[in-house]
């Protein structure tokens, strides 16, 4: 970190509620080494209006996968990198960590002063919604959670499953789906698909790793590299970097090569002196 480089600290409203012990310990390490503002912004309008009047000043956020999300999404036009400290329970910086962003306060605190940016390519959407990491079509559906059942709906459910023909793929949900890479059709709503997944392939090249998962034990995934995948048919949602988006009835993605930065432990290809 260069001398005269000037932090502007973001702390996430949720980070302060959830763990204010660690958000205390990054920004004791922060403001030990370098010359830093911090802003505590209470809603997401706050939280982006403090971004868009960062002048100069690198930001570095205190929060979890949403926080850095949010961050991304504001800050990807401008490619401007940014640092995280992550603070939240481990299911909540999973994207964090999937990166390489040191686990512990202090680890994370001391990467932003010490690390080094590495530019990352992204997937940004037809609405302007970024992915991070992998992009799920449909979302995973979450079983919601009901009574225990009694004995007798036990007994009535053990009938109804022996005198009723079980379906060829028990647990297994089908989808009609029209995906297309670069334009090149890879499956259609007459040949129903269990998922697609897609994620940003080499660093800088602009590319994104596609899959399509064919219905059928028999099946084997149809796989392509493609700068843009587009997804139509009845209304579906998707999921990526943990958070639930739709229903929609199409939405294409495009990766944008180099399209956001993150400080990140420095590697044997960083240069000390950089």
């Amino acid at each position: 970190m260069s001398d005269h480089d000037q932090l502007l600290v973001i702390v996430d409203p949720v980070a302060r509620r959830s763990d204010g012990e660690s958000v205390r310990i990054a920004k004791d390490v922060l403001f030990a080494g370098a010359e830093a503002k911090i802003c505590l912004p209470d809603s997401p309008e706050e939280f982006s209006r403090a971004l868009s009047r960062r002048g100069s000043r690198r930001p570095v956020v205190l929060g979890d996968d949403r926080a850095l999300l949010r961050a991304v999404t504001l800050l990807q036009r401008d490619r401007a990198p940014l640092s995280l400290v992550p603070i939240g329970p481990p299911d909540a910086l999973e994207v964090a960590h999937g990166f390489g962003v040191p686990r512990g306060a202090v680890a994370a605190a001391r990467t932003v002063l010490d690390g080094a940016v590495r530019s990352l390519d992204l997937l940004v959407d037809d609405s302007d919604g970024v992915v991070l990491g992998e992009l799920r079509v449909p979302a995973v559906p979450v079983p919601a959670a009901g009574p225990a059942p009694s004995v007798w709906g036990t007994c009535r459910s053990l009938v109804r499953t022996l005198v009723r023909p079980a379906p060829p793929f028990p647990g297994v949900l089908v989808h009609r789906l029209r995906v297309e890479a670069d334009g090149v059709l890879l499956a259609d709503v007459d040949a129903p698909v269990t998922a697609v997944t897609a994620r940003p392939a080499d660093t800088g090249r602009g590319r994104a790793e596609v899959t399509v998962h064919p219905s059928g034990p028999a099946a084997a995934p149809r796989r392509a590299v493609a700068g843009s995948l587009t997804v139509s048919g009845p209304d579906f949602r998707y999921r990526a970097d943990g958070r639930t988006t739709g229903p929609v009835r199409r939405r294409t993605w495009t990766v944008r090569a180099d399209g956001w930065g993150l400080t990140l432990p420095r590697g044997p290809q960083d240069a000390v002196g950089s």
